[in-house]
């Protein structure tokens, strides 16, 4: 079976999205997020490599979680704080030129709000500007393409 695996992996990258999608529910019994192709190729393959060859030991798994309560204690409000400090101060505009057309978003204590509407997310507010998805920390200019700052 473990001789199958490597053509198993080769495979994904020439399947159709809806064959990959279809193996998805297969192996995690579930409906496919709506991530990038590349994100389901690489998830697939370890998956299948995890079902094939086991997955991290539980002594890994251990360790990893412990790692992560050294960075924030187990606590969870810990995690979304370290998250909010990356935000725009609450009332701060953000201003964006698509297409000839001035958009404003402001910073709110939940969130943004674009054209009178709330929304928890920039990315939400860019895919209704442009029809397309983006990462809004980039289409707002607050990330630049490679996720810096």
């Amino acid at each position: 079976m473990s001789d199958m695996i490597p053509a198993r992996l080769a495979a994904l990258k020439t399947i159709s999205t809806p064959e990959l999608k279809q193996q998805w529910r297969d192996l995690f019994h579930a409906e496919p997020p709506v991530f990038n192709r590349r994100y389901l190729e690489s998830r697939l393959a370890y998956r299948i490599q995890e079902l094939t060859y086991g997955g991290l030991k539980p002594e890994t798994v251990r360790r990893l979680e412990r790692l992560g309560e050294e960075l924030d204690g187990g606590d969870r409000k810990k995690r979304t704080m370290r998250l909010d400090r990356d935000r725009p101060i609450i009332g701060t505009r953000l201003l964006r030129e698509w297409q000839g057309v001035e958009q404003i978003v402001t910073v709110t204590a939940t969130g943004f709000e674009w054209q009178g509407r709330p929304y928890k997310s920039l990315s939400a507010i860019a895919r209704t500007i442009t029809g397309t998805r983006w990462n809004g920390w980039v289409f707002f200019g607050l990330k630049n393409h490679r996720g810096r700052t």
